[in-house]
């Protein structure tokens, strides 16, 4: 119910086409946790076409989160799975203009909203609605430093 509520709450934007959520440019990105990610890299972009729009790395080099490019402006995030990440469907992310402006008319709805903060990874301001359907949403605006502007900018 509470979910269902939050897509209905975006959905009623004012000045909105019908359909579409106040404040929400679009759907950004789908977030996947995968057993490894340079196969999960090798089979989206020899097999689907992507191709890799960033990634962050760990102090080894190894690869953390890789974002691929589906169109120009949407994504398919990747990060590794493990014992406390299992494999599968994480999340996906709506970008938006002004994320506190969204957080707080979600969060006088009735919807749990975590506070908004900045990605070390990314510099995206990034904040998360809990969805009794789905697990979890990402809100995020693209600083004009996060490493998504970037992608996008750079087609």
């Amino acid at each position: 119910m509470v979910g269902a509520a939050a897509h209905v709450a975006l959905a009623q934007g004012q000045g909105q086409p019908q359909g579409q959520a106040a404040n929400v440019v679009m759907m950004n990105h789908v977030g996947l946790n995968v057993p490894s990610i340079p196969e999960a890299i090798a089979h989206y972009t020899q097999k689907m076409g992507y191709r890799e729009a960033f990634r962050v790395t760990d102090a080894a080099g190894q690869p953390t989160l890789v974002y691929l490019h589906v169109s120009q402006n949407t994504f398919l995030e990747l990060q590794q799975s493990g014992p406390d990440r299992p494999a599968g469907f994480t999340h996906y992310g709506l970008q938006v203009e002004n994320i506190a402006a969204v957080a707080e008319q979600l969060r006088q709805k009735g919807l749990t909203v975590s506070m908004v903060n900045k990605s070390g990874n990314t510099k995206a301001l990034l904040a998360n609605v809990t969805d009794p359907y789905m697990g979890r949403i990402e809100l995020a605006e693209l600083t004009p430093d996060s490493l998504q502007r970037k992608a996008i900018g750079g087609q």
